[in-house]
């Protein structure tokens, strides 16, 4: 039998490697195993209810030809920027009409003029307010729920009519109880937050393509 792996039905399966880490080896092979066993965990106690709810109110508002923006902090901004991205082409079909995203942290000038000028808490919310319409959505990231900026762009989109999407870690902070609907990944590390942002990300898009698909 090949040394490397070891056949089990028609899969080819490599053996573990976590008895075999080279001299030194053991202890990170013992953080990265926990790290995802971990993040397994977690991504299995998401709620799918949840996520569920997320993709009606995009498709809904893809539907009626509203906008979603989305907006964080640091790796939430990337997220953002990512989700936009996502959804503005993998969720994409031909005949219908696309998913009008955008993604309010990569605009660098007026993100750094609003935090120059006013104050960084004023960066999105200034932005929404030139834009934002009744039945737009409006979604904010940020794992502590916490953020500033992205607690006031909230509130700004709330006074406008938007509906609201929250994307927090477990405790959810101010923007859980403001948003109409909250994922929040029940895990207390911001690394794991992160990464299941993502996660549910990617099942949003696969379901809202998936019921435009459908009709």
């Amino acid at each position: 039998m090949n040394p490397v792996s070891e056949v089990k039905g028609s899969a080819t399966v490599a053996p573990s490697t976590r008895a075999q880490a080279p001299d030194g080896g053991a202890e990170t092979l013992a953080v990265i195993d926990g790290y995802l066993d971990r993040l397994a965990a977690t991504i299995a106690s998401v709620s799918r209810e949840d996520i569920a709810s997320v993709v009606d109110i995009l498709v809904d508002a893809c539907r009626a030809r509203r906008r979603v923006y989305v907006f964080g902090n640091g790796g939430s901004a990337a997220t953002a920027s990512h989700m936009v991205n996502d959804l503005s082409k993998q969720a994409t079909v031909d005949g219908v009409p696309p998913i009008r995203a955008y993604a309010l942290n990569d605009n660098v000038p007026l993100v750094t003029a609003w935090s120059n000028d006013a104050e960084y808490a004023d960066a999105f919310a200034r932005q929404l307010a030139c834009h934002v319409e009744p039945g737009d959505v409006v979604v904010g990231i940020s794992t502590s729920g916490d953020s500033a900026n992205v607690v006031r762009a909230i509130v700004t989109a709330r006074d406008a009519g938007a509906r609201t999407i929250g994307m927090t870690g477990r405790a959810g902070g101010a923007l859980r109880g403001l948003v109409d609907t909250c994922l929040v990944v029940p895990s207390d590390e911001i690394g794991h937050q992160e990464d299941v942002h993502l996660v549910m990300n990617h099942a949003i898009t696969m379901g809202v393509r998936a019921r435009l698909l459908a009709g």
